[in-house]
């Protein structure tokens, strides 16, 4: 009987990717054996702005980092859809994530999920650690310009 594998499964948008996408991915990365990233799909994106990138570019993007075992496009109607698909042992949420722990823990149970959910709590704190930073800083540089 072959070893078990930890499967860990960590969520985004992945938008213009920086440092604290990275260490995020490194984080829940070192919980596991397997890292599948599920990014979200722009459609259901709407606790904050809307993507500059297009989804199959983000996808392309995180699947290149060779932290990722395997990345793809989240569900356009159900974001637990995709859980059913990949039965992951824990599901990491990054330090900003709005998710509740315990509601989410909750929502897993009633649909049948027994994984395990964990905070990374490590944030980088660069300038342009965060994508709506880098966009500040274009515009700020580039938004005055005809």
């Amino acid at each position: 009987m072959g070893d078990f594998l930890v499967k860990v499964l960590a969520t985004g948008t992945f938008d213009l990717l920086h440092p604290g996408h990275i260490l995020f991915l490194e984080k829940a990365r070192e919980l596991g054996d397997e890292l599948c990233v599920i990014v979200a799909r722009e459609s259901m994106i709407k606790h904050k702005p809307k993507p500059i990138v297009p989804d199959d570019q983000r996808l392309k993007m995180v699947n290149s980092l060779k932290v990722v075992d395997y990345a793809f496009l989240g569900s356009e109607s159900d974001i637990f859809e995709p859980i059913g698909e990949i039965n992951p042992d824990i599901i990491a949420l990054g330090y900003d994530q709005t998710f509740q722990i315990e509601s989410l823990k909750e929502e897993l149970q009633k649909r049948g999920f027994d994984s395990e959910v964990v905070r990374i709590k490590e944030s980088k704190t660069c300038t342009l650690c965060s994508s709506g930073r880098i966009i500040q800083k274009i515009l700020i540089r580039y938004g005055n310009k005809t």
